[in-house]
């Protein structure tokens, strides 16, 4: 049992922590102070954080007392491995009493003359968030009071950490889908473009994308995509793509051609990521745009004087995960008369929990008609989505060929 000074150490600092959560407005800042409570607490020399690196099996040093330079140097060390990739990896406390190149990758902690160390994982709702440990240069030997404390310090600032590493990412990814979509439409002549994007209600933004780009040759470049997943990692995912397509789609005039670039680029660099495409390529003098699909919802084409209708738009395998398509991939052409609408959107736009995709594209495929670009956003968009919160993001394009019909 632990003796009444141990209760007493454990409810100051635990106390400490609490009210730094309270009062904190930088993560960095509040877990150096966290780290100089615990420090001062438990009688340690240095106490340090590390947490974990997104989408990798890595830790980062990102506060630490007593041995700064862990923070000035960028220390990493992989989960699995060393003390704190142990700590990470067993997610449970553990205790160090010999501390070398045997038993840390870090050699920053055996320089230091440290001689024992204690480790605790970050856990928040069963997600590793990161490693607590402190070490001391003298004999000691870390009591189960001591190690009970520690790791519910851990849990309170795992808690602390998700929150504040879930706002930044959301924010990170908001700013970085905002800056990849385009704010104006280039001018084409004979053509007008519209477009709309809206997160899902209660996600982090995700990978919905849409571009319109001009070509050589009189030519327009057209693309709409949803990368699967929300947060930081689609959204660089996202970015990754487009940038990738727009360049392909400077030395490739087949479309299905630069989709099959792309899904060679992304099979080797992004092997765990999946992302549904279409892309086109608008001939603006012959009024003819032609499309090649990696696994996307079909296009609606309102033509006047005929009821809308879906394209149909062959269907290919879709970008990522390790995907090579077995056969060719496939084009659709198809002319743009005057007067015509041609809607491209994200999954987002029609899928529903409560009813099927087919129930969505039938009632989207009802509501394309013959206006300019900017009025069939706003009518889609109130027409399908309304004022109910949609769990998905969605992504609108809409081109519209200028003039009356013919």
């Amino acid at each position: 049992m632990p003796d009444e000074a141990e209760l007493d150490q454990g409810v100051d600092v635990l106390g400490a922590v609490m009210e730094l959560a309270r009062d904190h407005t930088d993560l960095e800042e509040y877990l150096r102070a966290v780290l100089t409570q615990v420090s001062v607490g438990l009688r340690v020399d240095t106490a340090s954080v590390l947490l974990r690196e997104p989408g990798q099996d890595a830790l980062r040093v990102r506060a630490a007392v007593g041995l700064e330079e862990e923070v000035n140097q960028g220390v990493t060390v992989p989960v699995g491995l060393g003390f704190a990739g142990q700590v990470a990896d067993r997610r449970e406390p553990v205790v160090l009493d010999r501390v070398d190149a045997s038993t840390v990758v870090n050699p920053l902690l055996w320089r230091s003359g440290l001689r024992a160390m204690l480790g605790v994982p970050l856990l928040a709702r069963d997600e590793l968030v990161g490693v607590l440990h402190v070490g001391v240069r003298g004999r000691r030997r870390f009591t189960p009071a001591e190690i009970d404390l520690l790791a519910a310090v851990g849990n309170r600032v795992a808690l602390v950490v998700l929150a504040e590493v879930s706002h930044a990412h959301t924010a990170a990814a908001a700013l970085l889908q905002q800056s990849l979509l385009p704010t104006s439409f280039p001018p084409v002549p004979g053509f007008t473009f519209a477009a709309r994007y809206a997160p899902g209600a209660g996600s982090a933004v995700g990978g919905d994308w849409y571009d319109v780009f001009t070509l050589p040759g009189d030519r327009v470049g057209i693309a709409i995509g949803d990368v699967a997943g929300h947060g930081l990692r689609s959204a660089v995912v996202m970015g990754r793509l487009r940038s990738a397509l727009r360049a392909y789609a400077l030395d490739y005039d087949q479309p299905a051609e630069v989709l099959t670039r792309l899904a060679r680029k992304a099979a080797h660099f992004e092997p765990t990521a999946m992302a549904t495409v279409i892309y086109a390529v608008l001939d603006v003098a012959r009024a003819r745009v032609t499309l090649a699909c990696a696994g996307h919802l079909p296009p609606v084409l309102a033509v006047p004087g005929s009821p809308p209708a879906c394209l149909e738009l062959p269907t290919d395998l879709p970008i990522g995960l390790g995907l090579i398509a077995p056969h060719p991939r496939q084009e659709l052409a198809v002319d743009l008369p005057e007067g015509a609408i041609l809607a491209l959107y994200t999954d987002g736009l029609v899928e529903r929990r409560d009813s099927d995709v087919d129930t969505g594209l039938a009632k989207l495929v009802a509501n394309v008609g013959s206006d300019t670009p900017s009025a069939v956003c706003a009518h889609l968009m109130d027409t399908m989505l309304g004022a109910h919160p949609h769990g998905d993001d969605v992504a609108l394009l809409v081109i519209g060929r200028d003039g009356p019909a013919t």
